[in-house]
This record gives C-alpha cells, structure tokens and sequence, in this order.
C-alpha cells in the first residue's frame, strides 16, 4: 500500500458540515440595534462577535451597551430557534466516522459565536481537535486559527487536507500556508465524497 500523502483532515463547519434552515441570525439583529442606538458599524464587528467567548449581554457590553429586554428575550428566542434547526448534512457524521476508521487526524477550524460551535460540537462525532474562533480569539483567515489546530495535532501543514465552503479563509489561505485545499459547493450538491475520493480510497 502506498504512503498516504495527508495525516489529517481539517473542516469547516457551516455550510460544509452542517446547516442551519432559515436562520434567525440574532446577532445581526444586535448589530442593527447598536446602529439604532448611534454606533458606528466597523468592517471587523462579525470577526469581533466570533472571537469574544460569551453571550449577548457579554458582547453587548463590549461594545458599550447594555441590551433592553425585550431585545434579549427576542435574541434568546431566535438563538434557540437556529440552534433548533442546526443538523449535519446527511453525509458528514459517516464520512468523518469513516476519515476516523481509515486513520486520519480529524480538526475541526471554523468561525462561529459561541452556542453556534458549542451546539456544532454536540451534533457531530468527537474528533481530534477543534479551532473555534470563539476559543482561540482568532477568526479564519488569520494565520492563528489555522496554526492552532496544526501544533494541536502535530502536523505540518502540507499533511493536512482543508475542506471548506469559503474560497479565501477554506483554500487560499490554508494554501498559503502550506496545506493542499478543497471548496465543497453543497447548493449545487457537491458530497463530501465528491471532495474527499482520493482520501477515501482504502
């Protein structure tokens, strides 16, 4: 048998491993009340809001606000409604099941608010190790995030295939540093499979 080229097999999670129907998106509605309130909105706030590990009130406060509660209970109610209809795609647990059977390091490296990934994490199947912007307070294309999960599973980067849904943070960067880079198109029905063939090969 020959050596296999990769070690490790690193996602994206939304949009690659899982989706959510009919999003709420309560932190936009957030944003949108801090406009309201005379806050400027700054080219960084989504990449802000992943790397802050808390809830609303704790990222409100960031900003300077405190939430009315009414608002809250609005935010509440729509967070738990996305966290309702978050699911893997039906390939995604057999095929990260299958990487795991076959020997592969699994990592998870995504941009998410923190119940989004907490919630993510309890769907799929435990892997090897995960970057959660929210954990490492770097947000996907920073070099950081990246790096994170490589020294967590002692890889180099060009052992490590990436999967993901995003052409800069899912290829070209992971590309820039060294890893070899997949986009997955799931609106056009693209699998896991499509992507991962050669890996797959037994």
């Amino acid at each position: 048998m020959s050596k296999r080229p990769y070690k490790a097999v690193a996602f994206d999670v939304f949009g690659t491993l899982i989706e959510i129907k009919n999003s709420q998106s309560p932190y936009k509605k957030m944003m949108k009340w801090l406009k309201q309130q005379g806050r400027k909105p700054q080219p960084n706030d989504a990449a802000m809001i992943m790397s802050l590990d808390g809830n609303f009130e704790t990222i409100a406060s960031y900003f300077g606000y405190q939430l009315p509660a009414p608002l809250l209970a609005e935010m509440n109610n729509d967070l738990q409604n996305d966290l309702k209809h978050m699911h893997a795609f039906e390939d995604s647990i057999p095929t990260l099941i299958e990487l795991k059977n076959l020997g592969y390091k699994l990592a998870i490296c995504s941009n998410a608010a923190t119940p989004y990934g907490e919630r993510a994490q309890s769907i799929l199947p435990p892997l090897d190790t995960y970057a959660w912007s929210f954990q490492v307070g770097a947000n996907k294309p920073d070099p950081l995030i990246y790096q994170h999960f490589l020294t967590q599973m002692n890889c180099q980067p060009n052992e490590v295939f990436f999967i993901g849904d995003t052409q800069i943070a899912d290829v070209d960067e992971p590309q820039k540093l060294g890893m070899s880079a997949k986009i997955i198109d799931r609106k056009n029905g693209e699998s896991l499979l499509d992507v991962l063939q050669p890996l797959l090969k037994k």
